[in-house]
């Protein structure tokens, strides 16, 4: 079991102050290809893995903004770490169908 949810938003500056999604998608694409278990929400995305292995993610997801052309990122992160193991299912099953 995991040790560790992280939920993050990325809030990308763009070059023209265009559209401001398409950056969020290539974020959500850099989790994607991580392999990490993750779930997108609509403010925010939450991991959930090893807080190292995240914290990495976190900075591609970074690397791939500026890649991309966004001179600047915000991004709001909350991490919940247990040692003894955590998940998005055991978090949220009570308000699961």
């Amino acid at each position: 079991m995991a040790h560790t949810l992280l939920s993050i938003q990325v809030i990308p500056k763009t070059p023209n102050n265009e559209n401001s999604i398409p950056y969020v998608d290539r974020a959500i694409e850099v989790i994607q290809q991580s392999g990490v278990k993750y779930e997108v929400h609509p403010l925010e995305t939450t991991m959930e893995g090893e807080l190292e292995e995240l914290l990495d993610v976190v900075r591609r997801m970074h690397e791939a903004l500026v890649e991309a052309g966004s001179p600047s990122i915000i991004s709001q992160i909350k991490i919940a770490h247990n040692p003894s193991g955590i998940s998005m299912e055991r978090l949220t099953e009570k308000y699961r169908p």
